[in-house]
């Protein structure tokens, strides 16, 4: 009992003539200052707080909001923890002040975006804790303050679907990061490339079917548990996830350990299976098969005319097109290429007669397929005549590529040359 008498009175020891904040202790260790207000049921930051404060300790507490003057002229603070609170809002700016801190707990809130001017000034940031929040946004810029700092981030227990991996990439200090418990899709190729010091990568339980391969990982020797592995390892963790097992992941199988976690969602064949139990000659894909492409195609000059080629494999094929002069056709103003294959040109001309190939390809290989498109002139008079015609006049023929159509005169501006906005067909003959 004496201690623990012992241990409340150096707590609630504060600095020589600077009041402590009610119902929080102070440790004044000389000559750092610690205040602690964990579980005393604040609704805000207290104002009463040492402007020399090192650490602050906030956690369990019923805070909503963080603003600009709760922290103001705090530059001598390390460590602030606002874990375990119900922060829903982070005023911009908040930090500004705070240069010098090198952690930051906002674990078991209630963020939903972290904005650009959420964490300015924050230039000396080590380690930020964002764990167990509501997160399905993180802005691209909102940690440009700290990145050549930052050792360790902690975004698990969120609802990210999308992770700004730009900036992640560029996180060339940081040493653990973990993005588990998410709904992330999609890791982009090589972003982990720069993080030479990465020591952790934990990614369970996401929906990621695919992992690509990133140099970081053939550098660095990979294991599936910290327990036993050398310092300068990486230790990676994917379970959890809905893999596809095929040739694409092969690289991973081929660094796990037989107690790693990862399990294989798909094909059917090897669901439910731990990767370390398959043997790797089963992880394999299938290249590209054409099942659909659109045949001879003719379109009139001007007019819009679309392309279709489909095809089936394993993983999913990717489809490009090449025009007749042999370039890669790419989204612009006058084509549209889509992820289903087709390919739409808004307004043919007569130089776009001619074979595309469209190209199906994935991990597996290619396949190739020609579609002919046949683009047809705008019709001309069969007799050019500069003069006039009154529109109540007889119909008329003209010649198109051989076949007679006969028309109605209406009105024309340019001799022996109809638009089609100004005739009226008559009859058709073939």
């Amino acid at each position: 009992m004496e201690r623990l008498w012992f241990s409340l009175l150096l707590l609630a020891a504060a600095c020589r003539g600077q009041p402590c904040p009610k119902r929080c202790m102070c440790q004044s260790l000389s000559p750092s200052l610690a205040i602690l207000c964990s579980k005393t049921g604040l609704l805000f930051v207290p104002t009463a707080i040492d402007r020399r404060t090192v650490e602050l300790r906030l956690q369990e507490n019923f805070i909503t909001a963080v603003r600009r003057k709760d922290f103001a002229n705090m530059t001598s603070l390390l460590h602030l923890t606002l874990s375990r609170n119900t922060i829903s809002q982070i005023l911009p700016s908040a930090f500004s002040d705070l240069r010098r801190l090198r952690a930051l707990h906002l674990d078991s809130n209630r963020l939903t975006v972290i904005k650009d001017d959420h964490f300015k000034g924050l230039t000396n940031l080590r380690h930020l804790i964002l764990a167990n929040n509501q997160l399905h946004s993180i802005s691209p810029h909102a940690f440009d303050d700290f990145l050549s700092t930052l050792e360790d981030l902690d975004l698990s227990y969120n609802n990210l679907a999308q992770v700004p991996w730009d900036t992640v990439g560029r996180l060339t200090n940081v040493n653990t990061l973990n993005m588990d418990h998410n709904l992330i899709e999609n890791v982009p190729q090589g972003v982990f490339t720069n993080l030479h010091k990465l020591a952790r990568l934990d990614m369970t339980s996401n929906k990621l079917k695919k992992i690509p391969p990133d140099p970081l990982f053939l550098r660095i020797p990979v294991y599936a548990k910290s327990k036993g592995s050398p310092l300068s390892s990486l230790v990676l963790s994917f379970g959890g996830n809905p893999l596809h097992c095929n040739c694409e992941l092969l690289w991973l199988r081929r660094l796990t350990r037989e107690d790693d976690l990862e399990t294989c969602a798909s094909p059917p064949d090897l669901s439910a299976k731990y990767f370390w139990t398959i043997p790797e000659e089963e992880f394999i894909c299938d290249p590209p098969v054409l099942t659909r492409k659109s045949p001879h195609t003719v379109a009139l000059e001007g007019q819009p005319a679309s392309l279709k080629c489909k095809a089936n494999g394993d993983p999913e094929p990717e489809v490009h097109w090449i025009s007749p002069e042999g370039r890669l056709i790419s989204n612009g103003s006058r084509t549209l290429v889509f992820p289903n294959g087709s390919l739409e040109i808004n307004v043919t001309a007569l130089k776009d007669s001619g074979n595309f190939t469209c190209i199906a390809t994935n991990a597996a290989g290619e396949s190739t397929g020609r579609v002919e498109l046949v683009v047809t002139a705008m019709p001309h008079l069969a007799n050019s005549t500069s003069r006039s015609r009154d529109p109540s006049s007889e119909p008329f023929l003209l010649n198109w590529h051989g076949t007679p159509i006969q028309f109605q005169w209406v009105e024309t501006a340019m001799p022996g040359i109809i638009p089609f906005d100004t005739v009226k067909i008559a009859t058709v003959e073939f």
